[in-house]
């Protein structure tokens, strides 16, 4: 993963996914503290990365919502950027940089909760960031998105989240190796 900041001697010909960028995956941290938490804050990182699987890949929100009965069309279907299957389901091998980043520009604070728990919140210099992104037309779809995922699902646990997501998505993410990528 590259910062944008240390770009310019990136070959201009070479092809650069917005994948491997730092700050677009900040952004969305950013925005989903804001968004789905409450007041800007989300308790564990399995709640983290659970609300962050069902915004990146709708169609996995989509199914949930319809086991739930509160069938929801998702804001948009393109997979943002992709997840492995990891112990506690669904993860990103990058959350411990991105966190780190967001933590060290003061941006977030990190604070331990429970045993191996942690509650990540928004700085006010992060709230005031993730404002300024959640009315950029850029973010328009991904924040809609976010709503809807905060509205039918912010109010469960991690532990919840991940229980049913082992549940619907057996063969998508249970039974797949651990750190297969997750389609």
């Amino acid at each position: 993963m590259k910062s944008i900041r240390n770009l310019r001697n990136y070959a201009a010909g070479r092809a650069l996914p917005a994948d491997d960028i730092l700050e677009f995956h900040a952004s969305r941290l950013l925005l989903l503290i804001g968004t789905c938490g409450t007041s800007n804050r989300i308790q564990g990182l399995t709640k983290l990365a659970k609300l962050d699987f069902f915004v990146r890949y709708p169609e996995f929100f989509e199914r949930i919502s319809e086991t739930l009965n509160e069938p929801t069309q998702a804001a948009t279907t393109y997979v943002e950027s992709s997840m492995v299957r990891h112990h506690y389901g669904p993860w990103d091998k990058r959350y411990y940089q991105i966190l780190s980043y967001l933590e060290a520009r003061s941006l977030i604070t990190i604070e331990s909760a429970k045993k191996n728990s942690f509650d990540i919140a928004l700085t006010e210099n992060g709230s005031n960031i993730m404002t300024q992104l959640s009315k950029q037309k850029a973010f328009d779809e991904l924040v809609k998105q976010m709503k809807l995922v905060k509205k039918l699902l912010g109010s469960k646990s991690g532990s919840t989240l991940k229980n049913m997501i082992y549940k619907e998505f057996e063969q998508e993410v249970a039974r797949q190796r651990m750190g297969a990528k997750i389609q």
